[in-house]
């Protein structure tokens, strides 16, 4: 017997706004005849192709420590150091930038979201198969 994730929860302050932010990040949308309203708790989107879902509940305590589990984002389409740009205009903050920690055109870049949980943005499958 095995289990499968269901979805992956965020804590936060505001899950609404947390929300807001994240879903044109990853082009997620609400769940059909659940939308996400200001003051709820909690707020669920999901990706529209593949089902994943991602939870936003608000917690009471801040956020103290770097995350134990964070998102690793690849772009669907364009670069790595495009979708940066996009996600640094969106609001992210650059926590660390590995870009080039193997050579050139490898690495990463460490972001943080409006309420500082960090994510990581990839280069895209074209850049590793190119």
């Amino acid at each position: 017997m095995t289990s499968f994730v269901s979805h992956t929860t965020i804590d936060c302050r505001n899950a609404y706004e947390l929300s807001e932010w994240w879903k044109p990040v990853l082009g997620y949308v609400d769940i059909d005849g659940d939308p996400n309203l200001p003051g709820h708790e909690e707020c669920m989107i999901r990706d529209p192709g593949t089902g994943h879902r991602l939870l936003f509940i608000e917690v009471p305590e801040e956020k103290s420590v770097k995350n134990r589990v964070h998102l690793d984002l690849r772009p669907r389409t364009g670069s790595r150091d495009e979708e940066l740009e996009r996600l640094l205009a969106h609001g992210a903050v650059v926590v660390e930038d590995l870009r080039g920690l193997h050579g050139p055109g490898t690495g990463w870049v460490v972001l943080a979201d409006p309420e500082g949980n960090e994510f990581c943005i990839l280069r895209s499958e074209a850049e590793l198969s190119g």
